[in-house]
C-alpha cells in the first residue's frame, strides 16, 4: 500500500500534448499507450489490449502491463525533478491478478517513497470494467544529468 501522507511533489510543468510528444516514436507510441490525465498529484495513461500488446493465446501480455507501469513511474519521477537531474529504472517488480482479452488497462500511478536519490512508485491497472489486473512496483535511481 502507499502511504498516503506523500504527497505528489510535480514540479515540472507538462501537459498531455508534451508526453504524447516526447513519446512519439518510442515503445509507449508503438503500443498505443496514452496519456489521460495528468495532474499535481495524478498521473494517468491507458494501452489497448490488441495485436500490439497480447501474447499468442490472445491475453494482454505481461511485459506490455510492465511496459505500461514503467512509463507511469518514470514520468511520474521525472515531473518530481528539476532539469539538471533525471530517473532512470533500477527494479520493477509486476503481480498479474487477472487476465485480460480484449478493450483497454488504464494504470494510476502513485508514490510510496520520494527520496533524494531513489524512488519507489506503485502502479494498478485496471481493466474497462475497472478490475484489477495488474500491480506493479518501480524504484527509480536520481542521477545527474
Amino acid at each position: 500500500m502507499s502511504d498516503s501522507s506523500i504527497a505528489s511533489p510535480f514540479i515540472r510543468p507538462v501537459t498531455l500534448a508534451d508526453l504524447e510528444r516526447m513519446h512519439q516514436g518510442t515503445a509507449v507510441h508503438h503500443m498505443g499507450i496514452e496519456f489521460l490525465q495528468v495532474g499535481p498529484d495524478v498521473l494517468r495513461a491507458r494501452m489497448p489490449v490488441d495485436a500490439r500488446t497480447k501474447q499468442p493465446w490472445g491475453i494482454l501480455h505481461g511485459g506490455a502491463s510492465v511496459v505500461l507501469a514503467e512509463t507511469l513511474g518514470s514520468v511520474a519521477a521525472t515531473l518530481c525533478l528539476p532539469p539538471e537531474q533525471h530517473a532512470v529504472g533500477l527494479d520493477i517488480n509486476a503481480n498479474h491478478i487477472r487476465a485480460t482479452r480484449e478493450g483497454w488497462v488504464t494504470g494510476v500511478c502513485s508514490p510510496i517513497h520520494i527520496g533524494r536519490s531513489t524512488h519507489v512508485w506503485q502502479i494498478e491497472l485496471r481493466d474497462d470494467a475497472g478490475r484489477l489486473t495488474c500491480i506493479s512496483r518501480l524504484t527509480m535511481a536520481i542521477l545527474s544529468a
